[in-house]
């Protein structure tokens, strides 16, 4: 196979592989031609008042100040006196979209959004706003425009502000909220003299929805412990005062409008949000009007494992936590529409002050809303496979589907309302387990597939790299004998068989190419499978305890690996066992000065992963000392190559640039800082900077020679200065010290090669990409090389999460 074509087919490959996460693990979990279930019993509340405080954070909200007062005391007033509250917890990601449709349509973002940046409906689902008689909506356009695009009608209307306002460099977000508010405001004084419009207020099951961005805003801009953060809090407080006061005034204290105040997400105290630590994921709930409890004063002990009644003076007053998904239900429940047929959620019983057949009613029909999904997900899977290889789900077996709704009927019959209300429980609980379980029912099939593919061609890329670059004794193998139009009808019948198997279960197109890839795979793995048989008569030759020692590295060094995702720490335990490499091979002896260098790099960057990932306070300072230390790094470097390998004119002139142009970027986060400090905005000047910079990064260094190491300085030049830009502290020095340990690796390798007695060897500082050079020409395969594979993969994991994780890249690009 020709070089180019290996290429390309192992690319093809592993964009294969890499598609397959999405069909195994981020498949839309949403089904459709469900019944919309309603509760028959008149409802408590004609209207709903829907506030979502986009990313207010519960603590925030629920701490008293100081002085003993409260930042919100109109809602801290209605907690105490007329309302339930709780902390609604929410799930990852702890972003504005899936935490609205959490709230509003009852289930967990659809992960397959995730391919979309969160910003579209990759797939049409049901919600409140669907199910209502009219829907009002006030805010982002970020948010709004997602539910009326999925909702059947024209009856969710939309009011939004111009996308340019959501500045986070802003001075104060809260005019985000002010303009909220004041839309409202004027909303109902048109309506008072518009008589279309009132009658459709005066309608039942409507919903009126705020989206108060504001301190989402200010808080990504200045952080949650910020006064303009605080201040937003208390802004909004007396607009919704205002607002309960003129939607009550509007409907004369009908009493039938029902109240939710809530959160997408909370905040870190850094100002970003995304992952799933506490601060994120929990977020105030209030509930008050009609159809819900005045708050119920308790002197027994909440059952409640964190110290957040004591810390919030509410240890009087009882707590009714939810998940936010329960939300959408509850909302449901009191104007009396369907439960979003999409919805996960488990009506909050606590929160409703009705009868106890009204809330048997609401529970029974959220417990059959959610078993037709089940049902409608069951039917699915079962048409897609084998009679005799389905395998339903022994829980919630049709019979004892037919058992349960039975049963629960007849409970309500004999007005046994708390023991409907359990069974209920019960049949939700095993629905949505039921419901996981079908969803996942393909994954151990398809990952089987996937691996096998993965082992197959991995094994072939070994057996190819064995085979052209190793020194093995080479024999006639009895698979090479057997005829190669034997082993492709072998394929082809396997080939058939896979495919009528798929084309009965009507699978998708994506499982033919998973099911299907392993099959040319294999075949051409047994095509050189001469070369693993060669690798077994040559065993014997090798060293018995060197082998040993790097089958241990690779298995001590993979677990490290992998533990390393979990507890970055664990890369500073393997930089500090690498360090100990030169004295354990017996290269400190001949190369004193480069395996000291090697010693005190990696030691150096053993530092960085025990370094705080995120929420650190801004060090400017050590941005421009990096830079600084990339000047000097590239000076030295110039300096000392000047007699080996003169540069050109041209190349001096290019290396000159961009040395300028580092310590230009080494300055400008000094200058952003400063600016938004003042409150001054991003200035112009600095982004033109940035844009060019980034622009130029990935094709200044092709410009330069070709010589290795001037290759790599220009590369280290361009990369480091777009870094700069992004760095706010001591992550600015992560790329001149890892630049440092890749330098000396390189050199101490060429050390260990001489160590080994290879010949051929060529000085380093001679090497020319242009040339053209064939690497099997210089030497072959050693042993020696599985330790430099795994120093590869291990530096490109420290390069990656040396300063940072998935959590942390995934909180920059939300605010991005």
């Amino acid at each position: 196979m020709r070089m180019i074509t290996f290429f390309l087919v192992g690319l093809t490959v592993h964009v294969v592989f890499f598609v397959s996460i999405f069909d195994i693990y981020f498949t839309s979990p949403l089904v459709h031609g469900m019944t919309p279930q309603a509760t028959p019993l008149p409802p408590p509340a004609s209207r709903l008042v829907l506030l979502v405080a986009d990313g207010l954070r519960a603590d925030s909200f629920f701490t008293l100040l100081p002085n003993g007062s409260s930042r919100a005391p109109y809602l801290r007033s209605i907690i105490e006196e007329t309302g339930t509250w709780g902390v609604s917890h929410t799930r990852v990601p702890t972003e504005s979209r899936p935490g609205h449709v959490a709230l509003i349509a009852g289930f967990y973002e659809d992960v397959s959004a995730v391919a979309k940046g969160w910003k579209e409906n990759p797939v049409e689902f049901d919600s409140v706003f669907n199910e209502s008689r009219h829907t009002w909506c006030w805010g982002s356009p970020d948010i709004l425009p997602m539910f009326a695009k999925g909702a059947t009608g024209d009856h969710v209307y939309t009011h939004t502000y111009p996308a340019v306002e959501e500045d986070f460099a802003s001075t104060d977000a809260s005019k985000l909220d002010n303009w909220v508010f004041t839309q409202v405001k004027s909303f109902f004084l048109a309506a008072k003299s518009n008589s279309t419009l009132r009658a459709s207020l005066l309608e039942d099951k409507n919903v009126l929805f705020l989206h108060l961005l504001g301190i989402d805003t200010n808080g990504h801009a200045h952080r949650p412990m910020s006064q303009e953060y605080q201040e937003n809090i208390g802004l909004v407080d007396a607009g919704v005062s205002e607002l309960v006061s003129m939607v009550e005034d509007f409907f004369g204290y009908d009493g039938r409008t029902a109240y939710v105040f809530t959160s997408d997400h909370g905040m870190t105290d850094w100002g970003s949000h995304g992952a799933g630590h506490p601060s994120e994921t929990l977020t105030p709930l209030v509930v008050w009007g009609a159809g819900v409890h005045n708050a119920q004063r308790v002197t027994e002990p909440q059952l409640y494992k964190d110290d957040y009644l004591q810390d919030w003076k509410l240890e009087h007053l009882q707590r009714v936590d939810v998940n936010q998904a329960d939300i959408a239900p509850l909302m449901a429940s009191l104007i009396g529409v369907p439960i979003p047929v999409n919805s996960v959620g488990v009506l909050p019983l606590l929160y409703l002050n009705n009868s106890k057949q009204f809330k048997a009613e609401s529970m029974y029909s959220n417990a059959i809303q959610v078993l037709e999904q089940f049902k409608v997900k069951m039917t699915q899977k079962r048409e897609t496979t084998l009679s005799f290889l389905f395998t339903p789900y022994q829980l919630l077996t049709e019979s004892k589907q037919a058992e349960f709704i039975h049963e629960a009927r007849i409970l309500m019959q004999l007005e046994k309302y708390e023991d409907a209300i359990s069974l209920c429980q019960s049949l939700i609980t095993n629905s949505l387990d039921g419901l996981v379980y079908y969803h996942t029912y393909d994954r151990f099939f398809l990952g089987c597939s996937v691996v096998l593919g993965f082992v197959g061609w991995t094994s072939y890329v070994v057996l190819i790299i064995l085979k052209t670059h190793a020194s093995l004794n080479r024999r006639p193998s009895l698979l090479q004998q057997i005829p190669g139009r034997t082993l492709m009808r072998l394929c082809m019948c396997v080939t058939m068989v896979i495919t009528v198997f798929l084309l009965i279960q009507r699978s998708p197109i994506t499982y033919y190419i998973y099911c299907l890839l392993p099959v040319p795979v294999w075949y051409f793995v047994l095509k050189e499978s001469g070369t693993l048989t060669d690798l077994i008569r040559s065993a014997p030759s090798l060293p018995l305890w060197k082998c040993f020692g790097y089958f241990v590295l690779v298995a001590f060094g993979i677990e490290l690996l992998v533990v390393s995702f979990f507890h970055r720490a664990m890369l500073t335990v393997g930089l500090v066992v690498l360090s100990l490499w030169p004295m354990l091979s017996g290269l400190f002896g001949k190369a004193k000065f480069r395996s000291l260098s090697w010693f005190l790099s990696c030691l150096c960057l053993a530092a960085f992963p025990l370094m705080p990932v995120v929420g650190r306070e801004p060090n400017i300072h050590l941005v421009t000392c990096a830079g600084v230390l990339t000047l000097f790094t590239a000076a030295c470097y110039l300096w000392s190559s000047h007699h080996r390998t003169p540069l050109q004119p041209s190349d001096r002139q290019q290396f000159v640039t961009q040395m300028l142009h580092v310590a230009v970027c080494a300055y400008v986060p000094s200058l952003t800082h400063s600016s938004l400090q003042q409150k001054q905005g991003l200035p112009l000047l600095n982004q033109i900077i940035s844009w060019i910079t980034l622009a130029s990064s990935m094709l200044v260094p092709l410009l330069s020679s070709t010589r290795l190491f001037h290759r790599l300085l220009s590369i280290f030049l361009s990369l480091t200065a777009t870094y700069l830009l992004l760095s706010t502290g001591s992550e600015a020095l992560f790329p001149p010290v890892l630049s440092w340990l890749m330098f000396v690796w390189i050199n101490i390798e060429q050390e260990a090669m001489i160590a080994q007695g290879v010949s051929g060897r060529q000085e380093l500082s001679t090497i020319d990409f242009s040339a053209n050079i064939d690497i099997t020409k210089i030497r072959q395969l050693k042993l020696d090389d599985i330790r430099r594979s795994y120093f590869f993969v291990f530096f490109i994991i420290t390069a990656f999460f040396g300063t940072g994780n998935i959590a942390s890249i995934n909180r920059l690009l939300s605010h991005s």
